[in-house]
């Protein structure tokens, strides 16, 4: 079951994009989130434009990927198991196929954008992961956070990104990250365990604490399990944009801020994506 948030009265979809698809013969959904670097701006590009081409093409290579190994009857013929279509897509393989297709696009002049992506077998009930940057992910278990993503930074408000360059411009080592950089994970996951996955516009402004008690709130709350991840994802992005604003706030990016030693206090205003995912065993 799965929740992302749309904001559907807005024209400006901001810099963060997300993907979400179904796997080749349903063998699993692959989702993912991005946050295109807004400091292009100042160069005159659109920092949206790479966040959202590497997520149409992540699309497209998650819809033809298996989520693990292509499933072949053994008892068909040679020709027939031959047949069967497709091939063993991770994470990081999806996110490395995607990015090179951003590298391709000719209406992509330049850009960066971090990247969360994310794998659930729908066989094996496996989840893996590849994350480059400050988005992310966490499972939820039990009212418990079991694992959540650790960020990758240069250095303050500075994240591994990927990168796409214009011909006039010099590549700088500190922006120009790779795929084969990313934090890759893998775990077994059980019946009712939370996968969130989030653009820093969550991380920034929100303590993991409150993810856990607003998602425990909509699954005391009732409801079918596509209302309760849609709605857990509903309530977690309002919960961030209230405490983006608010500028007396303890957040998770002033609190950072201040072991830098720098004073800042209040939320950090930015994009926020987020999506949600419940898992259910079936026989």
């Amino acid at each position: 079951m799965l929740g992302k948030w749309k904001n559907v009265t807005s024209r400006d979809a901001g810099e963060d994009f997300f993907f979400v698809a179904e796997m080749q013969n349903s063998s699993g959904v692959s989702f993912g989130v991005a946050d295109g670097v807004g400091g292009w701006v100042d160069s005159g590009v659109d920092p949206s434009l790479f966040a959202q081409t590497l997520m149409y093409h992540a699309h497209r290579y998650a819809q033809h990927g298996w989520a693990g190994e292509p499933e072949i009857d053994p008892t068909q013929e040679y020709e027939e198991r031959e047949r069967v279509e497709g091939w063993e897509l991770t994470p990081y393989k999806c996110l490395e196929c995607a990015y090179h297709g951003v590298l391709r696009e000719r209406l992509v002049n330049a850009g960066s954008s971090t990247a969360c992506l994310i794998s659930l077998n729908a066989s094996s009930g496996v989840l893996r992961a590849a994350n480059l940057g400050d988005s992310g992910f966490l499972i939820i278990r039990s009212s418990s956070v079991i694992y959540r993503q650790p960020t990758q930074t240069h250095f303050f408000n500075c994240p591994y990104q990927l990168t796409k360059f214009p011909s006039n411009m010099v590549p700088s080592a500190h922006f120009a990250d790779q795929p084969n950089q990313a934090a890759q994970y893998e775990t077994k996951l059980r019946d009712g365990d939370i996968i969130i996955a989030f653009t820093d516009g969550l991380s920034d402004n929100v303590f993991t604490p409150d993810i856990v008690a607003i998602c425990s709130f909509v699954a005391r709350s009732g409801g079918s399990e596509d209302v309760q991840a849609q709605m857990m994802a509903n309530r977690i992005v309002e919960y961030a944009q209230v405490c983006m604003r608010e500028r007396k706030k303890i957040t998770p990016f002033s609190r950072e801020a201040l072991r830098e030693g720098l004073y800042y206090r209040g939320g950090k205003i930015d994009d926020v994506t987020v999506v949600t995912a419940i898992v259910r065993e079936t026989v």
